[in-house]
This record gives C-alpha cells, sequence and structure tokens, in this order.
C-alpha cells in the first residue's frame, strides 16, 4: 500500500524481528529534494493498551514533508505484526534492534534518531547503545514515576547511562512522571541531555495529534544540534 502526498509519499514494509515475529511497518520518504541525512525511527506507546504505530503517524508525516525520512512500526502482538506482547516492554526492545538494523541494511541515509512516546521511549531507550547507527534519542514523555517503574523501571539504567545525546520531552501535568521526578532522574545522567517542559500538558495530551507540530519542531531542532 502507498500514500502520496505533495511533501510526502508513504510505503508499507514487513521487517523479521528475533523468535520469528514479523513486524509491519511504514516509511515515510520526503518527496522534496532537500533530505535529511537521517532516518527518525518512532516506538509507540505501550500496545497493552492499545499502543499502535498508528498513534506515531502525525510526527512521521511531519518530520517527511520537512526532510527526514521516518519510519513506524508496530511491535510485536500489536497490529498487525505477528508475536505476543510482553508485559514489560522487554520483548520489545529485540523489536526496535531490529528496525534499526534493518534501516541500516536497506538505506543509504542510515544515520538514526530514536523517538519514542510513553512506554514506548522506555523501550526504545533500552536500545539507544545496542545500534552504533542511533547518533540520538527523543523522549516523548518518559514514565519516570513509580507507579510506571513497577513496569518499565528496568529500562531506565540503559537510557540514563548512554553517552548519546537525548532530549527529553514532557507535559508539566504529566500523570505518570512529574517534573520533579524528571529532573532528579536526570541530573546525574551520562552525556548531553536536553529537557522540554510543555506547559500544563498531559501525558495522554501529548500522545494526541493537536501536540505533533509541537513534537516534530522539537525534533528537527534536536538533530541540528548533533
Amino acid at each position: 500500500m502507498a500514500e502520496e502526498s505533495g511533501t510526502y509519499s508513504r510505503s508499507s514494509c514487513t521487517i523479521e524481528s528475533t523468535d520469528g515475529v514479523i513486524l509491519d511497518g511504514r516509511v515515510y520518504w520526503p518527496t522534496s529534494e532537500n533530505n535529511s541525512s537521517f532516518v527518525a525511527v518512532l516506538v509507540h506507546p505501550y500496545s497493552v493498551l492499545g499502543g499502535c504505530q498508528g498513534l506515531m503517524r502525525g510526527i512521521a508525516k511531519g518530520l517527511s514533508s520537512r526532510g527526514v525520512i521516518a519510519v513506524t512500526f508496530d511491535t510485536r502482538g500489536a497490529g498487525k505484526s505477528s508475536g505476543r506482547a510482553s508485559l514489560t516492554g522487554s520483548a520489545e526492545i529485540n523489536d526496535v534492534i531490529s528496525v534499526c538494523k534493518w534501516v541500516h541494511t536497506n538505506f543509504t541515509t542510515n544515520t538514526i534518531i530514536l523517538i519514542g512516546s510513553s512506554a514506548g521511549a522506555a523501550i526504545a531507550g533500552s536500545a539507544v547503545d545496542e545500534v552504533e547507527q542511533v547518533v540520538g534519542y527523543v523522549s516523548l514523555g518518559y514514565p519516570f514515576g513509580f507507579t510506571a517503574s513497577i513496569l518499565f523501571g528496568r529500562h531506565q539504567k540503559s537510557i540514563l547511562q548512554s553517552p548519546k545525546p537525548k532530549l527529553f520531552v514532557m507535559g508539566t501535568n504529566d500523570g505518570f512522571t512529574s517534573v520533579k521526578q524528571l529532573e532528579n532522574k536526570l541530573k546525574d545522567a551520562a552525556g548531553h541531555n536536553t529537557t522540554h517542559l510543555i506547559q500544563g500538558a498531559t501525558h495522554f495530551q501529548m500522545e494526541g495529534p493537536a501536540f505533533d507540530a509541537d513534537m516534530v519542531n522539537l525534533i528537527l531542532q534536536f538533530i541540528t544540534t548533533l
């Protein structure tokens, strides 16, 4: 299936992960000649609660219309991808790594920005240092809070110890992580870490289309620093 607009085109793909899992994906291609040297790989929110690649479509379209190739995919057990979702996102780390390796193998432009939303930020964070071609990481609403850490706390060490540049975007009314919790987590984190707080935004509002344009602008600004 292909989709075209004046500023981007979209194609479907399948990507093999571990354990024989087949992931359903989309590639958003810029149509302009002024293309970026980066590929954005986007990881959707928690599939157990209905997260899927469709939630990342607006950001992917926005990035590709501005010259950045964007790849979205359904992690195992979500959408049309095979396999079964894991409760803590541990198996999905392999899905992210597999997609990044697929990008490296199939694209002439393979400098990767890894972007995760909500639980997808935690899962993506665990994959950052597993792929050499990943040069930067963007978190949209990382679930650092106490309750969320029961499920996703095992992912935190990987991203906090990564030396790669990182951008953490969060709403000030995020119900899973307070601003103070975010600041405390990042104060001793390795590498260069930037935060951007969106005043008044809740966790789930940030996942919605109303903030897609803001997310695109923040990601593009981050890319210019790399």
